[in-house]
């Protein structure tokens, strides 16, 4: 055992704390125990310098991930059967009501067939992966006090597993979604890369409206400036709660496939970069900002879109770079918002299962954890994105 005299830091602690000296530059090098991999030459009694010191207590790091997105997308599945069929019909048109066109001498047939309009689809595409992991159970008996650490320390194992899947199928699930932004915007600007200069009805250049409206006739607001000004901030959030309304009733503009679709309120997904959110809490001041995010369904706040970067930087949190499945290449930054149905996107005939194999001969147990399952994308649902360009 290491033991250091740390009196000088507690001195000097006390008169910063008591504001009787300006803030020093500390050591904790000798405070702070970072851990070491193995024992060293200070793991040894201090009384005979030969005795090695015992394990007191046994941690382990074992903690459950739920993770973010596991709640926002459709999860639906079956037992029997792969293709998902998907059915959905148009409004029929009015015509005329004979009961008041009456003409002396006339035939009113009543027999005419009205074929009604219904467009079916189908999805048939699974990915799949496993997770590998083998466990000893002999071997392992040497570290242990006691069948009850060892089987923590095994559980502890499991559990890893258990994460990696679940960050796999969050990471899928962001990409579903992501696949969703790009080809809205690709659909909307017809390009990849170049989304400034207009505003469309599925891909909402906040900025721009914001420039050729409130802020027209002043100084640009730029997309760097706008999570700094209350005054676009106020406007993006009078903007994005409009849409809310807007897709609640039924319409043709909010949906790639221009069908008939309305979103109810209790059906709508609302996702917000992190960034975005808290730059309002922050500069508003306001709770009508932050109580009509947090009343929306499912309303989440993300740290990225696809992954932060290095330092989380906003060009990197704010982007999706991806070829969709469309194959289109598109390469986009600035994205605030995502608001679309929960049939727009989801995760069907998710299977996990797990398969062993023990090892006889080197006395270990190999497991496998196997998933496959279906994410998609309808693009005749509503789905709009709200960004900055």
């Amino acid at each position: 055992m290491e033991i250091k005299q740390i009196y000088p830091l507690v001195n000097d602690a006390l008169k910063e704390t008591l504001g009787e000296s300006v803030l020093l530059n500390e050591d904790l090098s000798n405070l702070v125990d970072a851990g070491d991999a193995i024992f060293n030459a200070n793991s040894f009694d201090k009384f005979s310098g030969k005795l090695v010191d015992k394990v007191g207590k046994v941690v382990f790091v074992d903690r459950k991930y739920s993770g973010v997105l596991g709640s926002v997308l459709r999860r639906d599945g079956w037992e029997y059967g792969a293709v998902l069929q998907k059915i959905s019909s148009s409004i029929p048109q009015a015509t005329v009501n004979e009961t008041y066109e009456l003409t002396d001498g006339a035939s009113y047939d009543p027999n005419i067939f009205h074929k009604p309009d219904v467009a079916v689809k189908f999805y048939n595409k699974y990915v799949t992966f496993e997770i590998d992991r083998s466990i000893t159970e002999k071997q392992l008996k040497s570290a242990f006090t006691g069948p009850a650490e060892m089987n923590a320390f095994i559980s502890m194992l499991y559990n890893e597993v258990d994460k990696a899947l679940t960050i796999a199928t969050e990471d899928l699930s962001r990409r579903t979604i992501n696949n969703m932004i790009a080809e809205t915007m690709y659909d909307e600007y017809n390009s990849g890369t170049v989304f400034t200069g207009a505003s469309h009805n599925r891909a909402v250049n906040l900025l721009h409206l914001y420039n050729s409206g409130p802020n027209a006739g002043g100084t640009a607001l730029t997309a760097a400036a706008a999570l700094t000004d209350p005054e676009f901030i106020r406007f993006a959030s009078y903007m994005i709660g409009l849409y809310s309304d807007r897709i609640a009733e039924i319409s043709t503009l909010f949906n790639g496939g221009a069908q008939q679709r309305f979103t109810p309120k209790d059906k709508q997904t609302v996702l917000m970069l992190s960034e975005f959110r808290r730059a309002a809490d922050s500069y508003l001041q306001a709770g009508t900002f932050h109580d009509e995010f947090t009343r929306l369904p499912d309303a989440k706040a993300v740290s990225f879109w696809q992954g932060s970067g290095t330092g989380y930087a906003f060009d990197d949190t704010s982007a999706v770079k991806a070829t969709t499945t469309g194959g289109n290449a598109v390469t986009a930054s600035g994205i605030l918002c995502v608001m679309f149905d929960y049939d727009a996107a989801g995760i069907n005939s998710m299977e996990r299962w797990v398969r062993t194999n023990p090892n006889p001969k080197a006395d270990f147990t190999n497991y496998f954890y196997k998933e496959k399952v279906q994410y998609y994308n309808d693009f005749n649902e509503n789905f709009v994105v709200f960004f900055i360009a």
